[in-house]
């Protein structure tokens, strides 16, 4: 076998021992208990529509032709070691790793004690927290990074492992592919991956797909270094079997991924909402038929004489009963109580509440918010030895653009503090498989601006992992991202995000005014076991009115507890980041004309501490809800619709609502003066509502 690393290994090169009839090192038991997998998954298969056709399910998407490749990797791997990220049609690799169809079943049902998900998500989204199976979801193509922080986690801590995922064909178009390929390739990690070519993504064929020599995916990734490829007839076990038995050595070795193309065939539609009929030719069907990798391999050990029909046909019949009575039994289970709708969207455990909050033996000299969070990184690293920091020019000797990140790479070493590729969807893809396999990631986004390709990474699969699993999987990723204005950073470095990701449950949000604040949060978010956005405004990183005294090592601040900047008794306004600085000089000037204000600055977008704000509203009966995005569903209008809901008895007035204008941020000072909203501003409109 050739052993150069970017070399395409094909299926004729590789017989699967390296001589004939060696049957893969297999005996009879272990070959006959591959076909019995194969006859299952295929079963199971069938079973499942013929449920939905009675109306008992909704949704089904067969794995029917995959099964000789899946049975051949699931065998692979190292139950409580590997780990792995398998699609939708992995129906069969699931089998072979061990889940059992019973535990199929109730997925399928969703039944209560569905072990997968207990019922959140639709059938074939497969999890084991005992074979380190993490909740797949819908979108394809997100596994993949995923994948890579998880090899990466093991890399790192010196963990035996190796990381299986997997995918269509049709995922290998997204971007996000080839970052994982390669992230895996440069950093050589132990990652599998398996890419099931059965030419028709939908109704999409391949050719449509890809520009490799003959629509080859594996032909596409030759010059990724360290990546060993295979190409192989997946619809043959031995020859599978003897390529995934390979990519698994070559992985475990250390000598960095591995990538296997398995042609297989794809002889139901895609799903039971679709029918291949309509636009796959007559001839591609029958030519698929001819490739069943069932008919193949139970032909090739009656020819061996492993098997003969008989022993075929009762190995059927005891595999059909099997599954009629593990779907039998699955009908009678329960269904989810409706009140596990809405659990384990955040963290249920006490981790937070035993946290010790506002607390702090000695305050320091004043210190500028950008240096406090640099110095609650440092103090959380050596808390904390699962933290990793990473993103775009966060080393040293840069130490981040704003030099948040400054000294970590070279006091905690390149191991913990590192670069990463400018990739935003890598960073958090990346990060959520590190945080699955138990560390704590806390990356940064250079700009809000830039966090977009992320976005699905974020908004499906790091703020979905807990509820989807049902508890079992967590994702305690922190996001740090400089946002807002006032800098003269033009279009694309000015962006407030905070309304976009509120609207994401399961994802905490923070938004600090000052330097004791951004500490005291910052070191919360690296604690607790839920998901954090932290947003920093770099208007503030230096600003002399957002320094504090800075708290110690001990302190922290509670997510949900606002702060009342001024007390009041005219008017309140509710605010958060660089407005609460801007209110505050609003609000000098009107108390020197005799007004009282209020300001309650949030500190959190989520949760929302709602609870101080009514409290203030019912004490002035007049409110400004004021921030820096844009005044069409920015955040505020979130706030003010609640206050009018909940506290309408108690106004004196509208709730009023300042804000920028509805309008990107030009580049041009008197232009973006124009545009953000400011003390001036703030002013003339709190007086107009004062005298309302």
């Amino acid at each position: 076998m050739n052993k150069d690393k970017s070399e395409l290994i094909l299926n004729e090169e590789l017989t699967p021992t390296g001589k004939k009839d060696s049957f893969g090192g297999m005996n009879k038991k272990e070959l006959l208990n591959v076909l019995r997998l194969m006859i299952m998954s295929r079963t199971i298969d069938d079973k499942q529509m013929t449920l939905l056709k009675q109306g008992k399910t909704f949704f089904h998407i067969p794995g029917s032709g995959h099964e000789a490749a899946q049975v051949a990797f699931g065998l692979q791997l190292k139950k409580g070691i590997d780990w792995a990220y398998p699609y939708y049609r992995d129906l069969a690799f699931m089998l072979a790793a061990g889940t059992k169809p019973e535990d199929v079943f109730l997925h399928f049902l969703a039944r209560k004690n569905d072990p997968m998900c207990g019922g959140r998500q639709m059938p074939c989204h497969w999890s084991s927290k005992e074979l380190n199976v993490p909740t797949q979801s819908s979108p394809t193509g997100t596994q993949f990074l995923q994948a890579v922080g998880t090899a990466l986690a093991l890399k790192k801590e010196g963990r035996e492992g190796v990381v299986y995922v997997s995918s269509g064909e049709g995922a290998t178009s997204e971007g996000e592919f080839f970052e994982a390929v390669n992230w895996a390739s440069r950093e050589k990690l132990p990652v599998v991956f398996l890419i099931e070519n059965n030419k028709w993504a939908i109704s999409v064929p391949v050719e449509n797909q890809n520009a490799g020599r003959n629509s080859s995916v594996s032909e596409l990734l030759k010059g990724f270094e360290n990546l060993l490829r295979f190409e192989v007839d997946g619809t043959d076990f031995l020859k599978v079997h003897a390529i995934a038995k390979s990519a698994f050595k070559y992985a475990r070795r250390g000598d960095g991924p591995a990538l296997v193309e398995a042609h297989v065939v794809r002889l139901f539609s895609h799903s039971s909402s679709d029918d291949q009929k309509k636009y796959r030719p007559a001839e591609s069907l029958a030519q698929d038929a001819q490739k069943d990798p069932i008919k193949l391999f139970s032909n090739y050990l009656i020819e061996k004489g492993f098997l003969n029909d008989l022993a075929l046909e009762e190995l059927y019949k005891e595999v059909r009963n099997h599954v009629n009575d593990a779907a039998d039994w699955a009908l009678k289970q329960p269904e989810p109580e409706t009140n596990a709708a809405i659990k384990y969207v955040y963290d249920e455990s006490d981790k937070k509440s035993k946290l010790t909050y506002e607390k702090s033996k000695s305050y320091g000299k004043n210190t500028v918010m950008v240096d406090a969070i640099n110095h609650a990184l440092k103090e959380e690293l050596e808390f904390n030895d699962k933290i990793y920091i990473f993103g775009e020019d966060v080393a040293d000797k840069k130490g981040g653009v704003f030099t948040a990140t400054k000294g970590l790479s070279t006091q905690f070493g390149n191991e913990r503090v590192f670069n990463s590729p400018l990739a935003e969807a890598s960073i958090i893809g990346v990060a959520i498989g590190m945080s699955l396999a138990g560390l704590k990631p806390c990356v940064e986004i250079q700009f809000g601006d830039y966090i977009w390709p992320a976005f699905m990474q974020i908004r499906d699969e790091l703020v979905m992992y807990r509820y989807r699993s049902n508890n079992l999987f967590e994702t305690p990723v922190v996001i740090r991202v400089p946002v807002g204005g006032f800098i003269h950073g033009g279009l694309y470095h000015s962006q407030n995000i905070e309304g976009f990701f509120a609207h994401m449950p399961g994802l905490y949000i923070a938004y600090p005014s000052n330097a004791a604040d951004a500490k005291g949060l910052l070191k919360t978010a690296l604690r607790i076991n839920d998901p954090v956005l932290f947003l920093e405004h770099k208007g503030l990183y230096r600003q002399s009115y957002a320094t504090s005294p800075e708290p110690d090592a001990g302190y922290l601040l509670p997510f949900g507890k606002a702060r009342k900047v001024t007390e009041g008794s005219d008017l309140s306004v509710i605010t958060y980041g660089a407005m609460v600085h801007e209110s505050a000089f609003a609000a000098k000037k009107l108390k020197e004309e005799g007004y009282s204000v209020e300001i309650i600055d949030i500190r959190t977008i989520s949760p929302l501490d709602f609870e101080a704000v009514a409290e203030s509203v019912k004490k002035t009966g007049k409110v400004a809800v004021i921030h820096e995005d844009t005044l069409t569903a920015g955040f505020g209008a979130e706030i003010a619709a609640r206050i009018s809901d909940e506290c309408f008895e108690f106004l004196d007035a509208p709730v009023k609502r300042i804000a920028a204008k509805d309008s990107p941020i030009p580049y041009a000072p008197n232009l973006e003066k124009f545009v953000l909203p400011d003390r001036n501003k703030i002013y003339d409109r709190l007086k107009l509502l004062l005298k309302y």
